[in-house]
């Protein structure tokens, strides 16, 4: 576990932490939420409707495409900063400079308790090492970056499928909406969990935060 938090290669982690699940889902829906607030009821015909969706599905494949090209570049900048961090602790030529460089790549929850005479130890064994293989992506990570992907860009699926089902364009706004309002809460309770505290508060947050990120978005011609 303490030598996980350099090691360049291996890691523990899941593909996905949830936070970032959320994150990505949330950024999707903002997204296709920007088009469809855009969408006059009162004038807006069959090819306006279509234009509108097309334009969504078209704007979150590439924003997912655009987002998992930076998890992946943000994953291989991780793993060459631990690789330098591991290559500075071997050539250290004190101990005390090596134990400065763990205590700063250590959490700082596990750098304040752990005793000086283990960080020495550690020190010593990653010393010992073979030369780690130089920073490069793995299956892993193309399997986030497509995870990535999926979750910006089926994000707008259900908030666009009323108005392609549905000719009364009002009525599909109102369905669209709900769906829309309803995968906010469903996302800000998941967010609840995740942080050990009751999912209903966060779910209306989350709500309400996704509701003003919208309004911000349209009103700065997003």
């Amino acid at each position: 576990m303490l030598t996980s938090a350099i090691d360049p290669v291996r890691s523990s982690r899941r593909v996905l932490e949830p936070e970032e699940r959320i994150a990505e889902v949330l950024f999707g829906l903002i997204m296709v939420l920007t088009f469809t607030g855009s969408l006059s009821v009162a004038s807006a015909g069959r090819d306006d409707v279509r234009t509108m969706v097309v334009g969504a599905l078209g704007c979150n494949l590439a924003w997912g495409i655009i987002d998992a090209v930076f998890y992946l570049m943000g994953n291989l900048a991780d793993r060459g900063r631990r690789l330098s961090t591991l290559r500075a602790l071997k050539a250290a030529d004190r101990i005390e400079d090596a134990e400065r460089l763990l205590a700063r790549a250590l959490p700082p929850l596990i750098a304040s308790v752990i005793d000086p005479l283990e960080v020495a130890a550690i020190c010593r064994k990653l010393s010992a090492l073979p030369e780690p293989p130089s920073a490069k992506l793995t299956s892993r990570d193309l399997l986030g970056a497509f995870g990535v992907f999926l979750l910006v860009f089926l994000a707008t699926v259900p908030v666009a499928i009323p108005f392609v089902i549905l000719r009364d364009v009002a009525f599909a706004m109102r369905v669209s909406n709900g769906v829309a309002v309803a995968t906010l809460f469903v996302v800000g309770s998941v967010y609840g969990r995740v942080l050990g505290r009751s999912p209903w508060p966060y779910g209306i947050a989350m709500t309400g935060l996704g509701c003003v990120l919208v309004a911000l978005t349209i009103a700065l011609g997003g």
